[in-house]
Parts: structure tokens; C-alpha cells; sequence
């Protein structure tokens, strides 16, 4: 096998061949380019996760390795172009084998197995997963989020680059949709022509004019911010020696050329180099250094504040909170706090990313840029879980408003956030992240921004929120993907669960395209359907979808209990519960007297009572309690459910929660005698049978109607 030098020096030799630019074009529409008809599927987006597919950090390594000399322009023959195409793909392929190779440095699966040794716990085997791994951003995301990150440097960048950030994206979405219309057009025309001229590179070039023109933006606005992102003048690149060297053109995607063109091969370049490069350009201004590390940092705080905002509301997040032991004396500081009925969430964000050096395989760089990442934000995490609950300690957030917080909680989740893309964060958490957990306080998310605007995107209501970050921490090492994302879009299409039997499971890219197909619609205005099929559409607009809605706008502990329970069943089992709320309202309805159902849940370690009337709550809630202990005893449950419903719109009264280890007792079992057996979920029930709800009819002249 050959060292991995030898491979990216045959590589830079074929880069700057006569007419290889015309290659990278072809490599950049196969490999980044969505195509789709009137409106885009979930179909349309598989080509992304083709094994023969080129990764970003490929196609930018050809890039970078193309500008090292002057670009022959000529179009191969088509031989000639086939033949660059497939040495390329060969030589990416080597440098993937030889690059995992030395991810167990130099033994066999077998070798390291038997050695007892951990081979990722050196910095070369987290090459390879680094240079890999998938995004956890989108393009669009890059661009949104640039403008609150750097709204508050304006000031700077007007003074010293002569555009606002909010031009710059402005300049940027437009050469995004005249590249779309280019590469429309290019592609028709390629239809007529011979195969030997055939070319995209036009698909991908443009001129300040014509980007002027088509934008309706001033041609010197225009002008600065091309400018501000294309490879300097005179830069070749050379420093760019070995596949972790820094590559010019992630910070300056645009290619310069000599008659006044410039070519934007990859969307999603530019898109993370408007995100990151502002960023550079002010820390080398040595007058302005802090401002800009301080506006960084309030930038990742302040959005993930909205964000959870978005989900849970104002009055239950809180930033910036201060906790006090005595006047003057701080003993802790939570970014950002949620505080939903007996559940506890605490953020803190960290604005660090992955060095250079990290990224080459230092050992010592890799886990000191994840301390500083990710350990210290965890590790103050969760110093001040353990604080919360404390009556001796005064909690006072941004606003100078002292926090009134329950002296007791359920859990406490700890999302430990990142401002920037963090190559294999999920993977290094797994291996680095030294963490604590008790019976309130679970073990810790850690993810980056992105992550974390996706999530409070499509899981925007408190229950699919805490109940997904629960399940994703006490899963956390049983599953694995190559980001988080991939996860996230299982959950939401079959409800994130992993049976007893399984110690791991590894989940493939392509399992995200459905919720990538999802935010594009959403952020990014292409055609198609916003929301897949999956836990938030199927259940949505049954009776226990809409139980679910109250008690997110009413989050009493008990409630909350049975709202997680609810979202861990299976959609049968949901509308089979759901069929049971609306029977027993019809009931009740019918003849205006209070009617009942009992459900077992999740192996009948759990279950759940309804009645159905509108009785006051000083008749109905003794009533409803002392049903479920007999109905907790009975089946012998641990945690036992109770809820009072309106018949009318079977509206949520009230609800109650038991839990407790089961015992036996001689008095108990004299009680429960007399119960009917409850509702079993999920068994078909035959027509003439008796009817479950223990009315005496047939089931097809009672619910089964």
C-alpha cells in the first residue's frame, strides 16, 4: 500500500492537466447538484448519498490543488475527459483506504482487538471521520445565520470592506439562483452539442456585471463582496502541501480569472465562507480582536436563546442566569435555562472550533481544542445542575429578575452547543467527553448551532423537544451516525426506540434525506412537502394528538409524566387509545353520566385511566384517584395515569400520577376483585366477542360500531 503523500502528489499532478477544470465542473454538478421536476422528493435527494459520490472536502482538495499552477481552459477530448474522471475517482479512493488503514495504525481488525487497545484514542484515527464526516449544517443555514452572527460588526466591515453583512448574503443568494439558472441553460444546450465539447464549467462561471444585472444590486456593492470571496490575486495555493494543509479556497471559494470571470463551483463553500471567514478578517485587526470575540460569543447565547424560545416559549427560558450563594458571592452561570413544569434544561454554548492542528491528527491539539469545546461547556453544565433546586441559593438571570424554581426536579438535561461546524463532534463526544450522571441529571447533548436550529425546527412543540433529547441522551451510546442529524431524522420518521436486545446500532447518511428534503422547503422555498411522514403527522390530529397539545400549554408535572409515556407507544397503540377517548366521550355524551376505560402501557409496567364527565373536580378527582390505585394494583404497575376529559371536546380537566414500586396486599386484592379487565391495545377483537370496555354487549354493538 502506498503512504498517503505519494497519493495527494499523484493527485496534484493530475489537477493541473490540461482542461482538469472541466472535470471539477462535471464532479460538482454529479455530486452537488439536486435535480428535480415541478417539486422536489425525498427520491430526488439520494444521488447525495451515492458510495461513488464525491464529499465536499474531495471535490475542495481538487479545487485547491488545481489553482497550484495556471488553469489550461482548453476541453479535453472526451477520452481524455473519461480517463481524468476515472484516475481521479481511483486515486480519492486509494487515499480513503490508506487514510482508514491508519486509523488502526498500521494493524488488522483482529490485531486491535486482541491488543485490548482503544485505536481511536490517538488523533490519526480521528482523521479520517474529520475529513469525512457529513455536514451538520445547511447551506442555507450558513447564509441565515450569517447575518445574526454578524450584525453586530457592521460597523467594521462597512469601515473596512465597504458592504454589510445583510449585502453580502444579498449578493451571495443571488449567485446562488443565477448558478441554478446557468446550469439550466448549459445543460440544454450540451443536449446538441458533440460529445467532445461537451463542458458545464460556463454552468459555473459569471461576471460581476451579469451578477449585478441580474440581482438589481449596485455593481460596486457587487464588486466588494466578490472580491472580499475569491482567491487573492497572485495566490497559488503552494502552502497547500498534504490533505489537512489549510486549502485557500475554503476561505475563498471563488476562482479569479485573468479576463475578468470568476467561477463558484460548490454552493455550500461559499455559503460556510460567508459564515466563517467575516470572522477572520476582524481578529486580524488587532484594535478590533475582542469586540469580535465578545459579539461571537453573545451571538451563539442570544440565538440559542430563540430557539428555545421557539419551542417552549418566553416565560419558560430564561438567559444569562446568575446563581448566588450569598450577596456578591457567584457560584455559578447558566447560559441559557428552560424550566417546563418539574423538567430542567441548561445550555451553555461555547464559540470554539476544531484548530488546523487537530484536524492534521495532533493527539494533544485534538483533545484540548474538545476540552475547550465541549468538556469545560459540559463541565459547567453540570456544576450548576447540581445547584438547581437548592433553597439556600438565589437564582437571578440576565434582567436582574430573581428565578422562583421548584426545589425538586424530575431531570435535568445538560445540551452543551457549539457555534461552529464541528467535524465527528458527535464522535469525539462519544470518545473524549468525561461525564457524571444521577438519577435527576442525564447525560449530556452535545451539538453544534445547526443542530440545535433543526431540532427546535421540526420538533417545535415542549413534549417532542424534552422527550427526543431524553431519548437521544439515554441512548447515546447505543446508537451512532455519522452527525447528528441523520438521528434526528430517524426519530421524527419512526420514533426514535432501540429493543433490549441490541448493545448498537449504526445508522447510514441516507436515512437524513427526508428531513433534508424538510428544511429545504422550509428555509430554502423549493417545492415540496415540509413535514415527513412520521411521528409529527400521523398522531397530529387524533385524540391523542390533541391531548398532547394541552398538556404542552398546560405542563403540570403528572401531564408531562404521561406525555412522554404517550410518545414512546407505537401508532397503533395511539389510535387505539384515541379510539378509546372518543368512545368513552360518546358515552358520556349519550347519557350525560361519568364513563371510564382503562388502557395498560408498555408491557403493563404503566397504564392509564380515563373518565369521561364534567363533574367539579372536588367530586371527579377523588373519583379518578382512587380508580387508578385499584387499576395500578390490579395489573401490577409501577406508574399508573389518570385523566379527567370533557365529553364535549374531550377537552383535559385535570390528570393525576402514581408511582411506586408494586406490593402485594390482602386488603388491595379484596378491592380489585370486582374490576373488569381493561383495554388491550393492539389485540384484534372479533365481532361477536364481549366488548373490552365491559359494557355486556357484543363488541360490534358497543365501540366496535
Amino acid at each position: 500500500m502506498r503512504l498517503e503523500q505519494e497519493i495527494f502528489d499523484e493527485l496534484a499532478k493530475l489537477c493541473t492537466s490540461t482542461g482538469y477544470v472541466h472535470v471539477i465542473a462535471f464532479f460538482c454538478f454529479r455530486d452537488t447538484i439536486i435535480r428535480y421536476q415541478d417539486e422536489m422528493k425525498v427520491e430526488d435527494m439520494y444521488n447525495l448519498y451515492s458510495p461513488e459520490r464525491l464529499v465536499r472536502t474531495e471535490i475542495s482538495t481538487l479545487i485547491g490543488l488545481t489553482i497550484q499552477a495556471k488553469i489550461d481552459f482548453a476541453v479535453p477530448p472526451h477520452d481524455v475527459t473519461d480517463e481524468y474522471i476515472g484516475r481521479t475517482q481511483e486515486l480519492l479512493k486509494e487515499m480513503h483506504r490508506v487514510m482508514m488503514q491508519g486509523m488502526f495504525g498500521g494493524l488488522d481488525l483482529k490485531q486491535v482487538l486482541d491488543s485490548g487497545v482503544d485505536p481511536f484514542d490517538r488523533g490519526a484515527a480521528l482523521r479520517e471521520p474529520i475529513f469525512y464526516s457529513g455536514e451538520t449544517a445547511y447551506s442555507f443555514q450558513y447564509r441565515d445565520l450569517a447575518v445574526n452572527k454578524y450584525q453586530a460588526d457592521d460597523g467594521w466591515l462597512e469601515s473596512n470592506k465597504g458592504f454589510s453583512i445583510k449585502a453580502a448574503t444579498d449578493v451571495i443568494g443571488a449567485l446562488e439562483r443565477l448558478h441554478t439558472e446557468k446550469l439550466t441553460a448549459v445543460m440544454n444546450e450540451i443536449i446538441r452539442a458533440r460529445p467532445d465539447n461537451w463542458t458545464l464549467l460556463p454552468g459555473f462561471s459569471f461576471t460581476i456585471d451579469e451578477l449585478a444585472r441580474y440581482s438589481g444590486i449596485d455593481v460596486s456593492t457587487v464588486e466588494k463582496v466578490v472580491e472580499a470571496f475569491a482567491v487573492p490575486r497572485g495566490e497559488n495555493n503552494h502552502a497547500f502541501r498534504a490533505l489537512n494543509d489549510f486549502n485557500v479556497v475554503n476561505a475563498t471559494p471563488l476562482l479569479r480569472l485573468d479576463d475578468g470571470t470568476f467561477v463558484h463551483f460548490q454552493e455550500y463553500s461559499l455559503s460556510e465562507a460567508l459564515y466563517d471567514s467575516p470572522f477572520y478578517w476582524m481578529i486580524a485587526d488587532p484594535v478590533y480582536r475582542s469586540v469580535a470575540m465578545l459579539h461571537r460569543g453573545r451571538f451563539t447565547e442570544q440565538f440559542s436563546q430563540e430557539r428555545l424560545e421557539h419551542v417552549f416559549g418566553k416565560k419558560h427560558v430564561y438567559a444569562n442566569v446568575d446563581i448566588y450563594e450569598s450577596k456578591g458571592r457567584k457560584v455559578g452561570e447558566i447560559d441559557v435555562l428552560v424550566v417546563f413544569g418539574d423538567r430542567a434544561v441548561i445550555l451553555q454554548a461555547k464559540s470554539k472550533k476544531l484548530t488546523l492542528e487537530a484536524r492534521k491528527g495532533n493527539d494533544n491539539q485534538i483533545k484540548d481544542d474538545f476540552k475547550r469545546s465541549v468538556q469545560d461547556s459540559y463541565d459547567q453544565g453540570y456544576a450548576c445542575a447540581t445547584l438547581l433546586g437548592n433553597p439556600r441559593l438565589k437564582f437571578v438571570d440576565g434582567s436582574g429578575q430573581e428565578l422562583k424554581l421548584a426545589e425538586k426536579f424530575k431531570t435535568i438535561d445538560i445540551l452543551c452547543v457549539v457555534s461552529d461546524n464541528y467535524p465527528a463532534l458527535s464522535f469525539q463526544a462519544r470518545q473524549f467527553l468525561k461525564l457524571q450522571t444521577t438519577e435527576v441529571i442525564q447525560p449530556p447533548f452535545v451539538m453544534d448551532i445547526f443542530t440545535l436550529d433543526v431540532m427546535t425546527e421540526m420538533l417545535d412543540s415542549p413534549l417532542y423537544f424534552l422527550s427526543y433529547i431524553n431519548r437521544r441522551a439515554i441512548y447515546s451510546e447505543k446508537v451512532m451516525a455519522s452527525h447528528e442529524l441523520v438521528i434526528l431524522s430517524l426519530h421524527i420518521k419512526r420514533n426514535l426506540w432501540v429493543e433490549k436486545q441490541y448493545n448498537f446500532v449504526l445508522f447510514e447518511d441516507d436515512i437524513e434525506a427526508d428531513l433534508d428534503l424538510a428544511m429545504s422547503v422550509r428555509r430554502d422555498n423549493v417545492p415540496g412537502k415540509r413535514t415527513p411522514d412520521g411521528i409529527l403527522t400521523r398522531i397530529a390530529n387524533t385524540a391523542v394528538g390533541k391531548l398532547l397539545k394541552q398538556i404542552d400549554a398546560q405542563p403540570v408535572p403528572p401531564m408531562i409524566d404521561l406525555g412522554f409515556v404517550l410518545l414512546t407507544l407505537s401508532e397503533n397503540a395511539v389510535f387505539g387509545i384515541s379510539e378509546a377517548l372518543e368512545t368513552t366521550a360518546r358515552k358520556a355524551r349519550r347519557d350525560g353520566k361519568n364513563h371510564d376505560i382503562s388502557v395498560p402501557l408498555v408491557e403493563a409496567s404503566e397504564g392509564l385511566t380515563i373518565h369521561c364527565n364534567d363533574d367539579p373536580i372536588s367530586v371527579a378527582g377523588p373519583r379518578l384517584e382512587g380508580h387508578c390505585k385499584l387499576r395500578k394494583y390490579a395489573q401490577k404497575a409501577n406508574d399508573w395515569y389518570g385523566i379527567c376529559i370533557q365529553p364535549n371536546d374531550l377537552s383535559l380537566s385535570f390528570g393525576v400520577s402514581l408511582h411506586g414500586k408494586w406490593e402485594p396486599g390482602a386488603k388491595m386484592d379484596e378491592l380489585v376483585s370486582h374490576l373488569r379487565q381493561p383495554i388491550r391495545l393492539g389485540k384484534k377483537i372479533g365481532r361477536n366477542e364481549p366488548c373490552p370496555c365491559g359494557s355486556g354487549k357484543k363488541y360490534k354493538k358497543c365501540c366496535g360500531k
